[in-house]
C-alpha cells in the first residue's frame, strides 16, 4: 500500500552502478520539473570525468545538476561539507519550486543526508593521521577494522571494512579525543520527507552493463584523462585518485600491468563495488519504492508518485 506523504518532498533515486540512474532521473526531472543533485561522492571532483560516469555536458544542458565539479582532485572535502551543501542546495531549489532529485550510489553519503549524522569536526592531526594511515597500509585495512571492532564496536559496524580512509578517522578521532567516535556521531534528521526510488536489474544484467560501461570508457579517453590528471600534478596518493578505474589506469600508464589486466581490474573491483553497495540499499528496507528496470519502469513510477501526493 502505497503511503501518502507531506509536501514539500526530496525525491532520491538509488541503486547500484550502471543501473540506470541518470538517465530516469533526466527523465523524472523534465516532467516533474525538477533538478538534479548529485549524491556521489567522487562527481564533486574536476577533471574527474570518464571514471566517474559524469553526466556529460549534453545531460547538464537538458537539466540543472548540482553537486559536481566543486573542487580539484588534491582539495580536502568531507563527509560534513557536502551534507551541508546538499542541504542549502535543497533549501535553494524548493524557494524557487522546483523538486530536488537527488541522485547517487554513495550510500554512506546518501544515509549521512537522510539520518542527519554530524560526524565530529576536529582539526585533523597530519603527523598522526600519517601514522595511522602508514599503519593501516602495513597490517591492510581488514584488521584495521578488526581493532576498530575493539575499541569502537558501533563504529566499526557502520564502517566498510575495505574504507581505509575512514577507518583512519575514526582512530584519529578516538586517540585525539579519548572518546568512542560513535558516541560523537550526533544525529538530527533534517525537516524533510525522502521518497525513495530504487533501481534494481538482474546481477547478470547489470554486470555485463559494467563491462560495457568501462569499454565505452577506455574509447572515450579515459587513459588521456588520467594522463592529464598525472600532468597536473596529481597522484594516487590523492584520495579521489585511488577511486575504481584510476588507480589501475596510472597502473597501465606506469607500466606495472597491461590495458587488458587494468580493464580485467576494474570489472572485478567494480563488482565487488556494486555488493557493497547493497548493503546500504537492502530490498527489504521499508523506505525504498524498488522498480526493476526492464521493463521500463517510468511511467509506473509517474504513478506511483502522483498516487502517494508526491507530485
Amino acid at each position: 500500500m502505497l503511503k501518502s506523504v507531506k509536501k514539500p518532498t526530496v525525491l532520491l533515486i538509488v541503486g547500484p552502478t550502471a543501473v540506470g540512474k541518470t538517465e530516469l532521473s533526466l527523465r523524472l526531472a523534465e516532467t516533474l520539473k525538477g533538478e538534479i543533485v548529485s549524491m556521489d561522492s567522487k562527481l564533486i571532483y574536476r577533471g574527474m570525468d570518464i571514471g566517474t560516469a559524469k553526466p556529460t555536458l549534453v545531460e547538464r544542458a537538458r537539466v540543472a545538476h548540482y553537486m559536481i565539479d566543486l573542487v580539484e582532485p588534491d582539495e580536502n572535502w568531507s563527509l560534513v561539507l557536502f551534507r551541508k551543501q546538499v542541504l542549502q542546495t535543497i533549501g535553494e531549489l524548493q524557494a524557487k519550486g522546483k523538486i530536488p532529485i537527488l541522485v547517487g550510489g554513495t550510500g554512506q553519503y546518501v544515509r549521512a543526508l537522510m539520518e542527519g549524522w554530524d560526524i565530529p569536526s576536529q582539526v585533523p592531526d597530519a603527523a598522526l593521521r600519517n601514522v595511522l594511515e602508514s599503519w593501516g597500509k602495513e597490517i591492510g585495512s581488514a584488521a584495521l577494522h578488526q581493532k576498530l571492532e575493539v575499541l569502537d564496536p558501533e563504529a566499526a559496524a557502520a564502517i566498510d571494512p575495505n574504507n581505509l580512509r575512514r577507518l583512519v578517522r575514526a582512530f584519529e578521532v578516538i586517540f585525539m579525543t579519548g572518546r568512542k567516535f560513535s558516541i560523537q556521531q550526533r544525529k538530527t534528521a533534517p525537516d524533510l520527507s525522502f521518497w525513495m526510488i530504487g533501481l534494481n536489474r538482474p546481477r547478470a544484467e547489470l554486470y555485463l552493463r559494467v563491462d560495457e560501461r568501462i569499454e565505452a570508457m577506455i574509447e572515450m579517453g579515459f587513459v588521456e584523462e588520467v594522463e592529464n590528471l598525472l600532468a597536473k600534478g596529481y597522484s594516487v596518493s590523492d584520495p579521489p585518485m585511488s577511486a575504481i578505474g584510476y588507480r589501475e589506469v596510472i597502473g597501465f600508464i606506469q607500466g606495472e600491468i597491461s590495458l587488458e589486466e587494468a580493464q580485467v581490474l576494474m570489472r572485478r573491483k567494480t563488482r565487488e563495488f556494486i555488493r557493497r553497495q547493497a548493503n546500504w540499499f537492502k530490498s527489504t528496507d521499508e523506505q525504498i519504492h524498488w522498480y526493476e528496470m526492464t521493463p521500463d519502469p517510468f511511467e509506473d513510477i509517474l504513478s506511483d508518485l502522483r498516487i502517494a501526493k508526491v507530485v
